[in-house]
């Protein structure tokens, strides 16, 4: 083995490849991921990528794992320690108002929900999120029913903004407009917000 090689596998572990893997879908969707571009992008072989990884679809399914785990560990999972359940969902829209490179992950995903590991990931992820939202208003007193109706209209609306903002590039807000944005929604989606 030559000593360069070496040292790319040893300077790369699996999670710098996801880690690259989410940004290159975030900026570019998930038809640019390909092991030459990631290659490119940590400036390695691509020799050093199959010492990690046997194909661009394991690489995929590590990806998608590390997206839907931090949609858990990191965004939902703290959450819980909140106990009050409209501060708790306040908290959730100004959490992930902030998140633009998780918005973008997703928004790339979506548009590529014809792959079946994306479908089934985007399914769960979603159906986590809406089943999260449903059971914060049930806690905030709304009525199952009307919790459920809210849930979906507050997923809705996030599904909207996202397209709208990334997609369709429509709303450009100035920082201080976004802001007001956000706090409008809050005040407008949730109980007593």
């Amino acid at each position: 083995m030559a000593i360069g090689a070496r040292a790319e596998r040893s300077r790369l572990g699996p999670e710098d490849w996801v880690e690259a893997a989410l940004a290159l879908i975030a900026e570019q969707g998930l038809q640019a991921l390909t092991v030459e571009a990631l290659a490119r992008r940590l400036r390695v072989t691509k020799g050093s990528f199959y010492w990690h990884f046997p194909s661009r679809e394991a690489l995929l399914e590590a990806a998608l794992a590390r997206w839907e785990a931090r949609e858990v560990e990191e965004v939902l999972g703290p959450l819980f320690a909140i106990a009050d359940p409209r501060e708790r969902l306040r908290a959730l829209f100004r959490r992930t108002s902030r998140e633009i490179r998780a918005h973008r992950v997703f928004a790339a995903l979506m548009r590529a929900v014809d792959h079946p590991k994306v479908a089934s990931v985007v399914e769960r992820v979603s159906r986590r999120r809406l089943d999260w939202l449903f059971m914060a208003f049930l806690a905030a007193g709304l009525p199952r029913r009307e919790a459920l109706h809210r849930a979906r209209l507050c997923y809705a609306a996030y599904l909207g903004f996202l397209q709208m903002s990334l997609e369709l590039k429509l709303p450009k807000l100035s920082p201080e407009d976004y802001e007001a944005y956000v706090d409008h929604t809050i005040a407008t989606l949730i109980p007593g917000g």
